[in-house]
């Protein structure tokens, strides 16, 4: 990645001295120290610590047990050059036969918890009821659910991470047709009926707010997009984004119902759903910037946790948008309404924001409708250390800012974070040892925990932290090209896994039982 381990500490310490005097409650002096009094036991007890993975960047397997195509399989396969390294995710980190391996990975480390998503093609090869369920997909998630209890590990399972089958994207256009929400409630009450007896932890979905990017650029499938955008068959950047959300959100609080009313007494777990966000810096202090900075974060978090919480989308999206945000019926604003018992919430890093003059002068579209500029420095100076990701800079100081920021806008809910991480570009020019060192990880993660914890301390409901990502993975448009892994995959030897010095890191943190507060 290019930086050196103290050149990052040292670009953190004038980050946290400039902000001082600018926020409250989350800027302070960090411990640099590779102390063992910060650990595990800094934390509230009970909280969970874990690692995320997804289907379709994981399990590989595409066309075994029964599995059936989804929008990505598809995409990688029509559009090779819209994917950084022309790759696809048809054998991914080969997850599907190595689960048992990997689950050794997350024991041995002593997390607590793995949260995974199922493959909605490898249960409902047809997408609905109708079509058949696939029992080899049945029986391969118990077998992975199984395999987590018996070690020990919670499963925290997410039932749609982008994968639609490709089969509803055909019959009715996916999540442009209201026909989802039915459908997505079957596919939900399959997973409560076979899995809900061990699983206490439910996510509807995973990032809504990235999903729809494949409705506003053609870079993601099902890459629709208007032709002002970019160069897409097809598609209208300025309403089927927010048809799209809309249609989510509908999907999301049927299941939720469904749960609720059918299951939760018996199986006695929790639903909730994983929103993504940014967090915000307002290039200055004027009043256009400080709004422009509401705005970038009203149309990608509270786009969704708004109506979630409150049953309506925010001022700022209504006023812009006018007639192209769909609206809810009163039915459907007390169903949407506090539609979740706890919130996954990823993040990853921060934008200095300023107002957009002139985008009333470009065509309406999703990209351009917030009027805010997202920028990665001010003045020349970044607002965070780069990595191998060119939209990720970071800002550790963002994760305890945007939890304060839940906690008293929407009501203090239940908060996991279900995503943080960093990654480095894949570099085969590394010897295996030196692909290994990620010092500057184990500082990121170290700087996130300690503001999460500073979080807690100001009262935020957070109750466990999620790594991104246990293992090297495609990583969607980006391909194999970037790394976010504390586990090192090597791609061109068997895809064998290798312990980075992050993971010797977190095993240590997690196994320290110092009780001393940080």
């Amino acid at each position: 990645m290019g930086i050196q381990l103290y050149q990052y500490q040292l670009f953190l310490l004038v980050l946290v001295l400039v902000n001082l005097f600018t926020h409250t409650g989350c800027a302070r002096m960090m411990n640099h120290q590779s102390s063992p009094i910060f650990s595990r036991s800094s934390f509230p007890s009970g909280f969970i610590f874990g690692a995320t993975s997804s289907a379709y960047q994981y399990e590989g397997a595409a066309k075994e047990g029964g599995r059936s195509p989804s929008i990505w399989d598809t995409f990688t396969h029509e559009h090779p050059d819209k994917i950084a390294d022309h790759s696809n995710g048809d054998v991914a980190i080969d997850f599907y036969h190595r689960y048992k391996e990997d689950v050794s990975l997350i024991k041995d480390m002593g997390m607590d918890a793995y949260r995974l998503s199922i493959s909605w093609p490898r249960l409902l090869p047809y997408g609905n009821l109708s079509g058949g369920v696939n029992k080899v997909g049945i029986q391969y998630y118990n077998n992975l659910i199984n395999e987590l209890q018996s070690n020990g590990i919670q499963p925290f399972v997410s039932m749609f991470h982008f994968d639609v089958p490709q089969a509803l994207e055909d019959n009715y256009g996916g999540f442009l047709n209201p026909h989802i929400i039915e459908d997505f409630q079957d596919f939900a009450e399959l997973c409560f009926k076979e899995f809900g007896d061990r699983v206490k932890h439910w996510i509807t979905l995973n990032e809504p707010a990235v999903f729809i990017l494949g409705y506003s650029q053609p870079t993601c499938p099902p890459g629709r997009c208007s032709k002002s955008v970019g160069d897409c068959s097809a598609g209208n950047s300025a309403t089927e984004p927010y048809l799209v959300a809309h249609h989510l959100l509908l999907a999301h609080a049927a299941a939720v119902k469904l749960y609720r009313d059918k299951y939760q007494t018996s199986q006695k777990g929790k639903i909730g759903i994983t929103l993504n966000s940014h967090w915000t810096v307002p290039f200055t202090d004027n009043n256009s910037d400080v709004d422009a900075a509401q705005r970038s974060l009203d149309f990608v978090y509270g786009w969704f946790i708004s109506p979630l919480t409150f049953g309506y989308y925010p001022k700022s999206m209504s006023t812009t948008l006018k007639n192209r945000l769909p609206k809810f019926s009163n039915n459907q604003v007390q169903m949407v309404k506090g539609s979740y018992d706890f919130l996954g919430l990823n993040y990853y890093t921060a934008y200095y924001v300023t107002n957009d003059d002139l985008c009333k002068d470009v065509n309406s579209t999703y990209n351009t409708d917030s009027c805010s500029k997202q920028l990665q420095e001010r003045n020349g100076i970044p607002i965070g250390p780069s990595t191998g990701s060119p939209w990720l800079r970071v800002y550790p100081q963002g994760i305890c800012e945007l939890l304060q920021y839940t906690k008293r806008e929407y009501n203090n809910p239940e908060i996991y974070i279900t995503e943080n991480g960093v990654s480095e570009l894949n570099n085969s020019t590394l010897t295996l040892e030196e692909a290994l060192k990620d010092e500057w990880r184990i500082d990121s993660y170290k700087h996130h925990l300690q503001f999460v914890n500073k979080a807690i301390d100001n009262g935020v409901n957070v109750k466990g932290f999620f790594v991104w990502s246990l293992l090297d993975n495609f990583e969607w448009s980006f391909g194999y090209t970037v790394r976010f892994g504390i586990y090192y995959v090597d791609y061109k030897d068997g895809l064998k896994r290798y312990p980075k010095h992050s993971a010797t890191w977190f095993k240590k943190f997690l196994q320290n039982t110092q009780k001393i507060k940080f």
